[in-house]
């Protein structure tokens, strides 16, 4: 293991890997159970897409572990399962085994991208303040997520947002994990993320045990049963071909394409530059290790998982919980992929951990990641107003794509304006090609496509 993975070259050990890929998996376990819950509002049949989830995270993953050597996990997304079912199949009409081929020809572009080193060229060109921005607003983001998830914060339609109520159970469970984190983060206990989120759901089945019908209003359930088995059966290989051969259809379904494309695209980018970031993955060039690799294996994912009969597969942000954990190689991402593998056949028990026992988690890790807003020059204002508009926009918009997709723009905006009135040659900024490409690619889409 230790020379195929580089363990120690990498400065960790099989123990901490261990721990890395069982603590990202258990921050994205709740995928097992939302991603049927929105393909079967697309008229799928919801336990056939409970094997398809956990078959394709588990190849995707260990491909990514094996092939890339990187600690990162894949799944299907979130955001894109929601536009799928409910946009394209809910909106549009459109039937699931069309929006399954559109995700499969979105795949197939994604890899043409990846093996011509397209997508590593706009990972590389992404300034380094604006990576370290993207790290800190992933941490934003996720913590965010993690204080929805416990109810800590809920929606308000004055405020848009304000604080839960203390006293309910999910506040508590959440509350009470953070609790065990942070002290086992002091005493330096190992797993700590780990520990805290078991320690959760532990509680959490308590609660549902003596209150059953409070605790499902919550989402809080017992595990149904320990074994279960769905076959891919209908879903697999499910392509409407009609669309690719009527002229009159062909439209709708690119126009679905583009949109699968340009959010998996900046949301797997985003991720990507964010966990390499707080894994130290990215080299004195500014450079993500192994990007092209973990770009192709996502591409890879997507396809694949459209064959297999779920929404695009992307690299998850909770993979920086693993990373927090001490996960630095690709040996965290097989263990993560055979976990996901192995929940095919005991779905019941991960589906049963509640999402306020995975917050604890995501609050945490999210103030890890926020640790590198501290290296980012905000006193030069063309570097610094970008980034703050990455940190700030993830959270807001509840998307990393979207933060980005602002922070580039205005940094090529910004630093082309600045050049354009700096007389002094020497003091001009480089700006790359692509992120000058990418400014107006994004000012198009948000004037005609958003």
């Amino acid at each position: 293991m230790d020379k195929f993975f580089r363990l120690e070259q990498n400065g960790t050990t099989v123990k901490k890997e261990v721990i890395g890929g069982i603590t990202t998996f258990l921050t994205m376990a709740y995928i097992i159970a939302v991603n049927p819950m929105f393909l079967e509002a697309a008229g799928m049949p919801k336990g056939a897409v409970v094997t398809a989830t956990c078959l394709t995270a588990a190849f995707a993953t260990i491909l990514m572990g094996v092939y890339a050597n990187l600690p990162f996990a894949l799944a299907s997304g979130m955001g894109l399962n929601a536009y799928f079912a409910y946009t394209v199949c809910g909106e549009m009409g459109i039937h699931w085994s069309v929006a399954l081929l559109a995700v499969f020809v979105e795949g197939i572009i994604f890899i043409i991208l990846s093996v011509t080193n397209v997508r590593e060229a706009v990972v590389n060109a992404i300034p380094k303040n604006l990576k370290l921005a993207v790290s800190a607003g992933i941490g934003l983001f996720i913590a965010f997520i993690g204080f929805i998830n416990s109810g800590i914060v809920v929606g308000d339609p004055a405020t848009h947002v304000s604080m839960g109520d203390f006293r309910s159970p999910t506040v508590l469970i959440a509350l009470f994990g953070v609790l065990v984190i942070a002290i086992l983060e002091i005493k330096k206990v190992k797993g700590s993320i780990l520990w805290g989120i078991l320690s959760s759901s532990v509680v959490a089945w308590i609660y549902a045990a003596f209150n059953t019908e409070t605790a499902a209003g919550l989402m809080i359930f017992l595990p149904d049963g320990i074994f279960q088995f769905h076959g891919l059966g209908e879903i697999f290989m499910a392509f409407d071909t009609s669309y690719l051969t009527d002229i009159s259809k062909i439209g709708t379904l690119l126009s679905i394409v583009v949109v699968f494309l340009f959010v998996d695209f900046f949301d797997t980018v985003g991720t990507l530059v964010g966990v390499a970031s707080k894994a130290d993955m990215i080299d004195k060039n500014g450079k993500v290790k192994n990007a092209g690799k973990a770009l192709l294996v996502d591409a890879v994912g997507t396809t694949v998982g459209a064959m297999v009969g779920t929404s695009t597969v992307t690299t998850y942000v909770e993979s920086s919980a693993g990373v927090a954990e001490g996960a630095r190689t690709g040996l965290a991402s097989v263990v993560t992929g055979l976990l996901f593998a192995a929940a095919m056949f005991f779905a019941p028990i991960f589906m049963a951990i509640p999402a306020c026992a995975t917050a604890p988690a995501l609050i945490v890790v999210g103030f890890f990641m926020m640790q590198n807003i501290g290296k980012i020059d905000f006193t030069d204002f063309t570097e610094g107003f970008p980034a703050f508009l990455t940190i700030a926009l993830m959270p807001l918009t509840y998307s990393i794509g979207d933060g980005l997709t602002y922070g580039i723009m205005s940094y090529g905006v910004i630093n082309v304006v600045y050049n354009l009135f700096q007389r002094d040659p020497d003091k001009k900024k480089k700006v790359s090609w692509v992120i000058i490409i990418l400014t107006l690619l994004f000012i198009a889409k948000l004037l005609f496509l958003h």
